[in-house]
């Protein structure tokens, strides 16, 4: 990443284009080893614009600091270069789509809050999760409202009858019990509805809650929450069906 590509401050398109929250230089004391963190997000692909040596697009700048856009959908990133096609063509010709992991961008963002000039980074959400984030956090009266930032959904399981948190759901992998954070709403609620249909005393207690990407990331930084070890991100159909193309290719 030595030379970044400047384009967003120059044509004033950002807006549209960058609808996310910055993942900014908050690291400093660690709650989880950075080895944890950064193996709880290896599995999710993400996606940014570069050209072929690899030198992010920037999309804008903010107190002297470049933004480069990270797309959480590989379509939507294909999307804003096919865009480019028509607003500037000559750049579109010399970028492409690049996919790399979220512990990459946490790993560079580490790197970045250490110098004055540093890139940082910005999310974009998929707009059909961020739209049904904020339906999900207005009708089942979650006490921290989603405000914006990329949606992760989870299965909050309620209370008992004697008022007891039951906690959120948990789910075996690798032989552990994990709690589940999705990318993809969808993807919850059909196991919700399986709980639901096998566990009837779940059916009027279990809601869908939403947390942004980022105040994840910041609590496995910063929390000394032990329930931050059972984090598990399950990506979007999308990400999942990029993986096996790569491990294809690599096989």
């Amino acid at each position: 990443m030595k030379s970044l590509m400047r384009w967003g401050s120059k044509l004033g398109i950002v807006g549209a284009a960058i609808a996310g929250s910055l993942f900014i230089n908050t690291l400093e004391l660690l709650a989880l080893p950075k080895e944890q963190v950064i193996e709880k997000l290896r599995n999710v692909p993400v996606f940014a614009i570069t050209d072929s040596q690899g030198s992010p697009l920037v999309v804008s700048e903010k107190d002297g600091k470049t933004i480069a856009g990270i797309f959480i959908s590989q379509t939507d990133a294909k999307k804003f270069v096919e865009n480019l096609k028509t607003n500037n063509p000559q750049l579109a010709k010399k970028v492409k789509v690049v996919g790399l992991s979220l512990a990459e961008v946490y790993n560079l963002s580490v790197e970045n809050a250490k110098k004055k000039d540093g890139l940082l980074f910005e999310f974009v959400p998929i707009k059909t999760q961020v739209e049904l984030a904020k339906k999900v956090s207005s009708s089942n009266n979650q006490a921290n409202k989603y405000k914006g930032g990329v949606p992760l959904f989870v299965a909050n399981l309620g209370k008992d009858k004697q008022g007891k948190d039951r906690g959120h759901l948990a789910l075996s992998h690798n032989n552990e019990k994990v709690i589940p954070f999705f990318f993809e709403k969808s993807e919850l609620q059909k196991i919700v509805e399986r709980v639901k249909k096998e566990n009837p005393e779940f059916a009027s207690t279990i809601k869908i809650e939403v947390v942004p990407l980022e105040n994840m990331i910041h609590q496995l930084d910063k929390s000394d929450d032990k329930t931050l070890n059972k984090i598990y991100l399950v990506p979007s159909k999308e990400s999942m069906q990029f993986l096996q193309q790569q491990t294809k290719q690599k096989q």
